[in-house]
């Protein structure tokens, strides 16, 4: 598989591992949340690569329809949030939007 069908795999499967640990197998509850972000989010390694103010936002935004858990579609949108946010870390925040 390439980087990228590696990368989509990786995503979906950490999802899973996650939201199946209680009887709502298609959704994160904050419980949930909490111990992936602890587990998947928190390597000095990523934290110096991506701004704290990049996290954050991508973690308050995460809950669109404020039910009190995260779905699929959610969760993806906070993983892409904080690749936007690693790449401008990377390379600069985008002048003239």
């Amino acid at each position: 598989m390439s980087k990228l069908e590696k990368a989509i795999v990786a995503i979906v499967e950490v999802f899973e591992e996650y939201a199946g640990k209680d009887e709502q197998k298609k959704k994160l509850s904050n419980a949930e949340l909490s111990e992936l972000i602890k587990t998947q989010l928190s390597s000095p390694d990523f934290q110096s690569k991506i701004d704290k103010d990049d996290i954050k936002e991508a973690l308050e935004k995460i809950d669109k329809n404020h039910d009190g858990q995260v779905n699929f579609g959610e969760f993806s949108q906070c993983v892409s949030n904080l690749a936007r946010g690693y790449y401008r870390k990377k390379y600069g925040k985008e002048k003239g939007k």
